[in-house]
């Protein structure tokens, strides 16, 4: 199988999750990161997703599955104990419609990569289902090299460009700044803990080329 890699905005989509169990509580928790509008559908749920529909992050449906639980759905886990369930979710659906069968591989037309997440970065690794436990090694081999402190240099990046884009307009410079920003100094400062520092060396920057367009 070959798959077309992309990020899927999830804000306020609908988004329903077939069954109440372990992996179900897992396959929520990632669409809960996504902000997405979920509803489960089960006669039994995890204490966690009772907590969650207590706080309000989520909807469910106490009862077996019915086609018109997904009629409207965006996207759709059938991750239910019941192979013969997961598959009448499938039956359930139009293609157009966003399906992931937890064992049913064949039939998903999506599958949900090992990610790795550091504030604004986020990082996807497949193996097209060939080897999850090389994806997961992959993935804990990357989560060394890219410490915590690369959520505040994004922070750090997503400020300095916009910055950038408002201050400078020759393009050719902007890009010479862009390019400038990815100097390991920027890291160090950050992991030293010293972003006054980080955000000093980078004004400097800044006005240096500015003098040079005047």
């Amino acid at each position: 199988m070959v798959y077309y890699p992309v990020m899927l905005n999830l804000v306020n989509k609908n988004c329903v999750v077939v069954g109440g169990g372990k992996v179900a509580t897992r396959k929520i928790a990632s669409l809960m990161q996504a902000k997405a509008n979920i509803t489960v559908v089960s006669p039994e749920f995890t204490k966690e997703i009772l907590q969650w529909n207590e706080a309000n992050l989520l909807s469910i449906k106490k009862k077996p599955f019915d086609t018109d639980d997904v009629k409207d759905a965006f996207l759709v886990v059938a991750a239910t104990n019941s192979s013969q369930i997961n598959l009448q979710v499938f039956d359930a659906l139009n293609p157009n419609q966003l399906i992931n069968i937890v064992d049913h591989p064949e039939l998903c037309n999506f599958i949900v990569p090992t990610t790795i997440h550091r504030g604004k970065l986020t990082i996807a690794i497949s193996t097209s289902g060939s080897s999850p436990l090389l994806a997961k090694k992959i993935k804990l081999d990357l989560e060394e090299i890219l410490d915590d402190s690369y959520e505040q240099y994004l922070n750090f990046l997503d400020e300095a460009r916009k910055e950038i884009k408002m201050k400078i307009i020759d393009i050719r410079r902007r890009r010479e700044l862009f390019e400038h920003l990815l100097d390991p100094i920027y890291l160090e400062y950050i992991r030293a803990g010293n972003i006054a520092k980080c955000k000093t060396h980078f004004a400097e920057t800044i006005r240096k080329v500015e003098g040079r367009l005047e």
